[in-house]
C-alpha cells in the first residue's frame, strides 16, 4: 500500500512560515548598526564638560573622538577580511563585544587615559555595518536583498540622529556615566541577539591572514588620519603634521607594493583597480565628506548666540532634536533607494543622492537664519545621503566575488571615514578663518558657514560626477533579458511538444 509523501504540506497550508529567528535577522542586524552609530556619537555633547569632569586638558579630551576614529578606520578593513576568512557572524559578535567592553570601561572610570583606551575599543564597532551587509548578501534571496542593504546603510544616520539628543538629555539631567551604562546594556543585548538570530554565513575565502598587510595599513592610516584630525591644533605647517603626512605616503606606498605581491592580501588591490570598484570607493570618499559637513555645522549654527545676528541660541538638547527629522528621513527613504536601484541601477541612485545633497546645501546657503529652513535644508542633505549611502554597498556587492564582500565593503566604509575626517578638518579650517570676536571669543560668521556649505555642495557634485562615470553593470536590464530568454525557451519547448 502506498504511503503518503511526508514532505507534502497539508492542503491549503502553502509554504511553511519562516522561523522567528529568520524573521528577526534584518531587525537585529539593523539595531546593531544603529547602536554602533549611537556609541560613536554620544560623547560629542559631553566634550565641552569633559575637561572639568576628568581634570584633563581640552586637547587630551579631544582624543576620546580621535581614538574612535583611528581605531575604526584601521579595524574596519581588518575585521572585514577576518569575516571573509573565519566567519562574518563570529567576527560581528566579536566587534559588538569589544564595543560593549569599551562602554563598560567608560562607565566605570573618569580617568582620561582609560576613557581614550575605551573609546579606541569602541571603534571596532565601525565594522558592524559592512559585516552585516555581507551577511545579508549571503543569507537573503535577491528580491529581499536590496531593501535590507538599503536599511542597513541608513542605520548610520539614524543612530547618529538618535545618539546626539539622547546624550544631550543624559548630560543635562543625569550623571554622564549613565550614558555609557546604557550603551553597555544595549551592546550586550545586541551581541546576544546576534548570536541567537543570525546564522553563520557558509561563504568563506580560505587563506592565511595577512598580518604584515594589516600592520602596514594600520600604520599608514594612523599617520594620515592623525595628521588630518590634529592639523588644526598642531598647525598644518608644523613638523609633526608634515612628518605624519610624509610617513603616511611612504608607508601606504610600501603597503600597496606589498599587497600586490602577496598571495593572500588583506585588500585585493586588483579589484580596486576595476573602475566599478575603484570609482565606487572614490564616490564614497566624496559622499562621506559632503554628508559630514551637515552634521558638524548644524548643531553649531543653531547653538550660536542670538547676538551674532544669525544664531538661535538653542540648548544642547534642542540642537540635538533638530537632527531627529534627518534620522526619520533616512528610515523612510531607504526603501525608495532600493526601488530606484532595482529599476535604474545603484550608480544612478548614487548620482541622484549626491545631487540631492548638493541641493540641500543650496537651501542652507539661501537661508540659515530661520529654524524651519535650517531643519529643511539639513533633512534634504540627509535624504540625499540616504540614497547615496544605500547605493554604495549595492555597487560593491555587484562588483566583487561573494567571498570578498566583507573586506570590500570594509574598504568602502573606510573611504567614507577618511572623507568624514577630511571634512571635519576642512570645515573647522573654514570656520576658524572666517570668525569674528564676540565678547572676546572668536565666533564663526554666517559667511563662514555659507562657505562651508558651498564647499560641501561642490564635493557632492564631484561625487555625482564620479557616480556617473561608474560603468553600468546592467543589473536590471540583465534580469529582464534573462526573463525574456526563459520565456523564449519555455515557448520553444511547448511548441516542440
Amino acid at each position: 500500500m502506498d504511503q503518503p509523501a511526508l514532505t507534502s504540506p497539508p492542503p491549503g497550508t502553502g509554504t511553511p512560515a519562516p522561523r522567528l529567528r529568520d524573521r528577526l535577522t534584518i531587525p537585529v542586524l539593523a539595531s546593531g548598526g544603529i547602536l554602533m552609530a549611537v556609541t560613536q556619537t554620544v560623547v560629542v555633547p559631553l566634550l565641552p564638560d569633559l575637561p572639568r569632569l576628568t581634570g584633563a586638558s581640552a586637547a587630551a579630551v579631544s582624543w576620546t573622538v580621535t581614538a574612535t576614529l583611528l581605531s575604526g578606520a584601521v579595524l574596519t578593513p581588518v575585521l572585514g577580511r577576518a569575516g571573509d576568512m573565519y566567519g562574518k557572524r563570529r567576527v560581528l559578535i566579536a566587534a559588538l563585544a569589544l564595543m560593549t567592553v569599551g562602554s563598560v570601561m567608560c562607565a566605570l572610570s573618569s580617568d582620561i587615559g582609560v576613557l581614550i583606551a575605551a573609546r579606541a575599543l569602541q571603534g571596532a564597532a565601525a565594522s558592524v555595518v559592512p559585516l552585516s551587509i555581507s551577511i545579508l548578501r549571503d543569507e537573503l534571496p535577491p528580491e529581499r536583498r536590496g531593501s535590507a542593504v538599503a536599511l542597513m546603510s541608513s542605520t548610520v544616520g539614524i543612530g547618529a540622529a538618535l545618539g546626539l539628543p539622547l546624550a544631550a538629555l543624559v548630560v543635562q539631567y543625569a550623571d554622564w556615566h549613565t550614558m555609557f551604562w546604557l550603551t553597555s546594556a544595549l551592546g550586550a543585548a545586541g551581541g546576544a541577539a546576534t548570536w541567537w538570530a543570525v546564522k553563520e554565513s557558509p561563504v568563506r575565502e580560505p587563506g592565511r591572514f595577512d598580518v604584515l598587510g594589516a600592520l602596514g595599513l594600520a600604520a599608514g592610516l594612523v599617520c594620515l588620519l592623525l595628521g588630518v584630525s590634529q592639523g588644526g591644533t598642531w598647525g598644518w605647517g608644523s613638523a609633526r603634521v608634515l612628518g605624519l603626512f610624509l610617513g603616511a605616503v611612504v608607508v601606504l606606498a610600501l603597503w600597496w607594493w606589498q599587497q600586490l605581491r602577496t598571495a593572500h592580501p588583506l585588500v585585493d588591490l586588483r579589484l580596486v583597480s576595476r573602475p566599478r570598484v575603484g570609482l565606487s570607493h572614490v564616490a564614497a570618499l566624496l559622499a562621506g565628506f559632503a554628508f559630514y559637513a551637515n552634521s558638524l555645522v548644524t548643531a553649531q549654527l543653531v547653538q550660536a548666540p542670538k547676538s551674532t545676528g544669525y544664531g538661535l541660541g538653542l540648548s544642547i538638547v534642542d540642537s540635538g532634536l533638530c537632527l531627529l527629522p534627518g534620522g526619520v528621513t533616512m528610515l523612510l527613504f531607504s526603501p525608495l533607494s532600493a526601488r530606484i536601484s532595482a529599476a535604474r541601477g545603484p550608480r544612478i541612485t548614487l548620482a541622484l543622492g549626491a545631487a540631492v545633497i548638493a541641493g540641500g546645501y543650496a537651501l542652507r546657503i539661501a537661508d540659515s537664519r530661520d529654524l524651519w529652513m535650517i531643519i529643511l535644508g539639513a533633512s534634504v542633505v540627509t535624504t540625499g545621503t540616504t540614497l547615496a549611502y544605500s547605493a554604495l554597498p549595492t555597487l560593491i556587492l555587484r562588483a566583487v566575488p561573494a567571498a570578498q564582500t566583507a573586506s570590500a565593503n570594509g574598504v568602502n566604509v573606510l573611504m567614507r571615514t577618511i572623507g568624514q575626517a577630511v571634512s571635519s578638518a576642512a570645515v573647522a579650517a573654514v570656520l576658524v578663518h572666517h570668525s569674528s570676536p564676540l565678547g572676546g571669543v572668536p565666533v564663526p560668521t554666517l559667511h563662514g558657514y555659507r562657505l562651508a556649505f558651498a564647499m560641501a555642495g561642490v564635493i557632492a557634485l564631484a561625487a555625482c560626477a564620479a557616480a556617473l562615470c561608474i560603468p553600468a553593470d546592467g543589473g536590471a536590464g540583465t534580469t529582464r533579458r534573462a526573463r525574456r530568454a526563459t520565456r523564449g525557451a519555455r515557448d520553444e519547448a511547448m511548441e516542440g511538444a
